[in-house]
């Protein structure tokens, strides 16, 4: 396993991101706007890429939320991968690079019917908080917060 840091133009993210969206396209339904609107990548400098071999299997990123707190974006571990500890790896790789920013906790949306997403986050010491900013009073959001 090798895990690149990067930024937004790398196209092994953008790659893998594009499986993401296609994913949570069918899994947001109707809904699917509202959220992509909040997901694009264009400005994203904090981006990992795992690679078993030389094969892109997961991404994550993190952007500046507060002046101490980062939001983790854009999780996904391609379909081949999963099971093997890969969303585990990225959540720990972007607190390490965020806590080096000086970046003090970090926070996340995903929806409630992602158990597996939800299981990475809390097996990491996420735990659950109110909904903020665009996702408040959201249904199927959840929202997360770690401090380090």
């Amino acid at each position: 396993m090798y895990i690149l840091r990067t930024d937004s133009t790398n196209t092994d993210f953008q790659n893998l991101v594009k499986s993401l969206d296609a994913t949570l396209a069918e899994h947001n339904g109707e809904n699917d706007d509202f959220f992509s609107q909040y997901n694009t990548i264009d400005t994203i400098k904090n981006c990992i890429v795992i690679y078993i071999d030389t094969i892109p299997a997961a991404c994550g990123a993190f952007k500046p939320f507060s002046e101490d707190t980062v939001e983790i974006k854009r999780m996904f571990t391609h379909p081949e991968f999963r099971k093997k500890g890969l969303g585990s790896a990225i959540v720990k790789e972007l607190e390490n690079w965020a806590s080096e920013l000086n970046f003090k906790k970090a926070v996340l949306e995903t929806s409630q019917d992602l158990k597996s997403a939800i299981s990475v986050y809390e097996k990491s010491g996420f735990y659950r908080i109110p909904n903020y900013g665009q996702y408040a009073g959201i249904e199927q959001s959840v929202c997360y917060e770690k401090g380090w």
